[in-house]
């Protein structure tokens, strides 16, 4: 019904910068927020950034705040994920994510719960390396 497909994965020195793109297609008239999760081998997956799709305001864990950045084209069709002041313990496969309305709103920007987001993508694997 709704299809992500994240790009622009790879590697990257710590200290550099890398811009992740996220495709949105399929039926999205009626989804509500757009996020990035990410996963490391052998931790839990955590919520990264999300944005509210009607006035695209932004929300981000702690640990990305004032190093990564959410926004999403005119055209509504791609979300990006700007990585700046990347770190190794950033390394992992990162997941576009997408919800619909809830009847109980998420709170903080639904980066506490990834069972609360209904769409996911594949993935992608960014490596920091030191």
């Amino acid at each position: 019904q709704v299809q992500l497909v994240e790009s622009g994965g790879g590697s990257v020195q710590a200290g550099g910068s890398r811009r992740l793109s996220c495709q949105v297609s399929g039926n999205t008239s009626r989804l509500k927020r757009l996020g990035w999760w990410r996963q490391a081998p052998g931790k839990q997956r955590e919520g990264v950034a999300s944005l509210y799709i009607s006035d695209g305001t932004e929300y981000y864990a702690d640990s990305v705040k004032g190093r990564f950045a959410i926004s999403q084209d005119s055209t509504k069709t791609t979300v990006y994920l700007q990585m700046n002041n990347v770190k190794p313990e950033d390394t992992a496969t990162y997941f576009c994510a997408a919800s619909l309305p809830r009847v109980r709103p998420m709170s903080d920007g639904g980066l506490n719960n990834p069972q609360r987001w209904d769409y996911w993508g594949q993935g992608a694997q960014v490596t920091v390396s030191s």
